[in-house]
């Protein structure tokens, strides 16, 4: 544990934005993997919604430093793919 008074302040801050960090980043799996599984589905409206969400969510945590914005971006395409072949689909 540190003595001095900022370096304390420090790990205290440290602790605030890790769990803070780690709500927002299950959230967004959480968002994504409701996304794919509407996806996998035949609702095209649920689908639609869920994708919204998801990539509204990818965008945030992009800003946030969370997650990388090619990774996001890649997710996001894979995403809109099963999409649009459902659409065609339906």
């Amino acid at each position: 544990m540190p003595n001095i008074k900022s370096a304390i302040k420090r790990v205290n801050t440290n602790e605030k934005r890790r769990a803070l960090n780690v709500s927002q980043k299950s959230a967004l799996r959480t968002a994504v993997k409701i996304a794919d599984t509407a996806l996998a589905g035949t609702e095209v409206e649920t689908a639609q919604a869920a994708f919204l969400a998801a990539s509204k969510k990818l965008d945030k945590a992009v800003s946030k430093g969370l997650v990388h914005k090619n990774a996001a971006a890649r997710k996001k395409s894979r995403l809109a793919k099963k999409l649009n072949a459902l659409s065609a689909q339906a």
